[in-house]
């Protein structure tokens, strides 16, 4: 009777265990189902969003976060938002090297917003479609390199410079005295090749002669209704046109999400606000209401 009993306990709690592992094994396969189901029911992937606004310049953080956009597998397009009147020739170059390349292993489109000029307009380049608002200001394709000439000042207020330098052309341009004729000719040399670089770069991106880019590239501005008769952006629009495009051209689903991509810590993003504020309220004073709401509102 005693064997007979440890045996039927024996096999009550065997029958338990099979019981448990069941169980065990039924949940485990309904979460599986329910992962696959979400799996495949949510978009896999995202639309990363750029931000380029105020200054640009050569910014080893973003440059950093582009080529991470280009290597993740979950970033399906990039989209570049920009709203800046532009900067530094070196920043507007690492920019559209950076997307050049972004370019080659996924959609890249860029959408203007009240400003996208020089610079600015240089880092759109890349995209494989450029839209803008109606009156987006753009282009301002050109160079410029500005210097002070403070020696009549100083020389009232009795104040000489001086420099020892290795060479004529070493401390030109400089505050304390004229550019020299010959300096004058090498800076404007500089100038000149930096200016064939950027129309041949327009020119190759937007698919334009050479001999029609360069009368455009004066330096002057263009709306965006002008820019996009002129061939220098392809679009009229914003974000959701430009992702409707990308769904339509590029396969890219409306239904993922846009994921935006900061560089710039909580504080840095506070001071440039605060100075694109002072700045503007600057331009409104001396321009007046209406010129304020043409170079700032779209």
């Amino acid at each position: 009777m005693g064997m007979q009993a440890d045996l039927l306990i024996d096999r009550q709690r065997l029958k338990r265990h099979v019981t448990l592992w069941r169980a065990g094994a039924v949940l485990a396969v309904v979460a599986l189902l329910g992962v696959l189901f979400a799996s495949a029911s949510k978009p896999a992937g995202h639309v990363a969003r750029v931000s380029l606004s105020g200054f640009i310049g050569d910014d080893q953080k973003l440059n950093e976060a582009l080529d991470r956009l280009r290597r993740d597998a979950s970033v399906k397009a990039v989209l570049v938002a920009i709203d800046s009147p532009g900067g530094s020739v070196g920043g507007g170059e690492a920019i559209f090297a950076s997307l050049s390349a972004i370019r080659e292993v996924k959609p890249v489109v860029a959408v203007m917003g009240g400003t996208a000029a020089s610079a600015a307009y240089m880092a759109a380049l890349p995209a494989h479609r450029i839209f803008a608002r109606e009156m987006s200001i753009t282009g301002s394709i050109g160079v410029l390199l500005q210097s002070v000439d403070g020696s009549e000042l100083l020389a009232r207020l009795g104040v000489r410079g001086e420099a020892l330098v290795s060479g004529p052309l070493k401390d030109q341009p400089s505050p304390f005295h004229p550019l020299s004729p010959e300096a004058r000719a090498v800076l404007q040399g500089v100038i000149n090749d930096l200016h064939d670089q950027f129309v041949r770069k327009v020119a190759v991106a937007r698919r334009l002669p050479e001999e029609v880019v360069r009368p455009l590239a004066d330096g002057r501005v263009f709306s965006g209704r002008q820019a996009l008769a002129l061939g220098l952006v392809d679009a009229i629009g914003g974000e959701r046109e430009a992702r409707a495009w990308l769904a339509a051209e590029k396969g890219v689903a409306e239904a993922l999400p846009t994921q935006p991509v900061e560089t710039r810590g909580r504080l840095e993003r506070l001071l440039q606000s605060a100075a694109t504020t002072f700045v503007k309220s600057v331009v409104s004073e001396w321009l007046g209401v209406d010129g304020m709401r043409m170079l700032w509102q779209p």
